[in-house]
């Protein structure tokens, strides 16, 4: 699957983050996230807030850690100044991005240590949060194709299947095909487990993963089908599997679901 160009990125994460604010303007604070039952309206806001200062900082600063210099804001109380945080910050990481080139250096969680991983996952992180507000205000609108395509991509490789350096995956010989119905584009997973011993906590893994991987010959040994929208809110836990087929081997198919079957914030 070929990626979004950058400034596509910018773009929606500029005009997901409004659209976020938009709707928590004249949402009940105390509103309850559905994707998120432990938050209110306002704690979403005070974490999207608190996200966009953090990689601001990370764009803007380029430490060489998490750490560096670097403390959890405290966050206002009063809603409106919560809002106000929110596009000051919105506008703040919009701009440094735009005044940075991708491919330059720049500390993620992630093997892609580039500027243009937080291109990429800022857009991702502002779609599934404007999803997040618009449930709350009972409100959803939908989700571009193009973005939520490439947001299945990213949920299965990165937040899903990525696998850190510390770490193995080790297939079963398990093999997933997502086909993105309405792209015409398809994702392939292989099912195993992961080990490893993370050196910063000293815990120990040895449980059902996923990983992204290339195409193979011949048919998967289990399909999950839907559209973009459809399977994007799905694997972050924003939507039912309604409108999901899953089809195939029912213990490679099940391997799946229990890798993905978890909340993500």
């Amino acid at each position: 699957m070929a990626r979004l160009p950058y400034e596509e990125y910018l773009r929606h994460l500029r005009s997901d983050s409004a659209r976020l604010r938009e709707v928590l303007t004249g949402c009940d604070p105390e509103a309850r996230v559905p994707g998120c039952p432990d938050w209110s309206a306002r704690d979403l806001l005070g974490h999207h807030a608190g996200v966009l200062m953090f990689w601001s900082t990370i764009i803007e600063q380029r430490p060489e850690g998490p750490a560096e210099d670097w403390t959890e804001p405290e966050l206002p109380t009063a809603y409106d100044e919560l809002l106000a945080l929110h596009a000051e910050q919105d506008a703040r990481l919009g701009a440094a991005l735009a005044a940075a080139d991708p491919a330059e250096p720049a500390w993620s969680w992630s093997p892609d240590q580039t500027v243009g991983f937080t291109f990429r996952r800022q857009a991702h992180e502002a779609l599934i949060h404007r999803l997040d507000a618009e449930q709350t205000a009972g409100q959803v609108t939908t989700l571009d194709p193009a973005l939520a395509a490439d947001g299945v991509d990213e949920a299965l490789d990165v937040m899903f299947g990525g696998t850190p350096a510390w770490g193995q995956f080790d297939g079963t010989g398990g093999v997933v095909r997502v086909d993105i119905t309405d792209r015409d584009e398809s994702v392939w997973v292989a099912t195993g487990r992961f080990t490893g011993t993370d050196p910063e906590s000293g815990t120990s893994y040895d449980e059902d993963d996923i990983s992204k991987t290339d195409p193979r010959e011949g048919a998967p040994d289990a399909v999950v089908s839907g559209t973009a929208a459809d399977l994007d809110a799905w694997l972050w836990r924003r939507g039912d599997d309604t409108a999901v087929s899953v089809t195939g081997d029912p213990a490679v198919s099940d391997h799946f679901r229990r890798c993905v079957n978890q909340a993500i914030n």
